[in-house]
């Protein structure tokens, strides 16, 4: 079966290697063209002062990685979740608990899926689903200042016991730490002992 670019529609190389024969290669989902358009960041942080213990980033929010989420999030094609899976499954601990940043139920429904929550199943890494966001409300239409003196974005659960233990949030882009640091403080708030964080992006 000839497959194609996720992204840009060209033809992939289905030429079978001895890793696809044994299945031990990665699956393809975009060309190399497309694939070395993206900058890594692999950013490693330890956190200091703030409620998150360390923030991970994967890539650099360039031109390829601007037009990639608007395709994925904008333009609703859930299949790109695809491309990035292998990159996720590697950075995400399987000791600690994943929970992704949940979107507010009417941007969902107007959005049709969470892509988040598309992001981590593609990768096939087990989540929990223990936050609630409270507004609506988007980062990018507010100032540093208005972002600090917002009040808590996120709540958990009713019915969610949090557990004294590493809870992992995921979110899909960092632009400010504003959106990680109140999902941190929720559950740490809740009982969690220590809470990273993984983001695809970094602008």
């Amino acid at each position: 079966m000839v497959k194609e670019c996720l992204l840009c529609e060209q033809t992939l190389d289905a030429t079978p290697s001895w890793q696809s024969l044994l299945g031990l290669d990665q699956q393809a989902f975009i060309c190399g063209d497309c694939s070395n358009s993206f900058k890594r960041a692999d950013i490693d942080i330890k956190e200091e002062g703030t409620t998150i213990d360390r923030t991970t980033s994967l890539y650099k929010y360039n031109a390829a990685m601007k037009e990639f989420l608007h395709q994925f999030k904008f333009l609703q094609d859930v299949a790109l979740a695809e491309v990035f899976a292998d990159d996720l499954r590697r950075v995400l601990k399987k000791d600690a608990i994943i929970v992704p940043i949940p979107m507010h139920p009417a941007k969902k429904v107007a959005r049709t899926f969470a892509q988040v929550e598309a992001l981590l199943k593609s990768a096939n890494v087990p989540y929990m689903d223990v936050l609630e966001k409270t507004d609506m409300v988007s980062m990018g239409e507010k100032t540093k200042a208005e972002r600090l003196a917002m009040p808590s974005l996120f709540k958990v659960k009713t019915n969610v016991t949090i557990k004294p233990t590493t809870y992992i949030v995921v979110d899909d882009i960092y632009t400010t730490g504003t959106t990680l640091r109140h999902a941190a403080t929720a559950l740490k708030e809740a009982g969690a002992t220590r809470v990273e964080a993984v983001t695809l992006i970094r602008a």
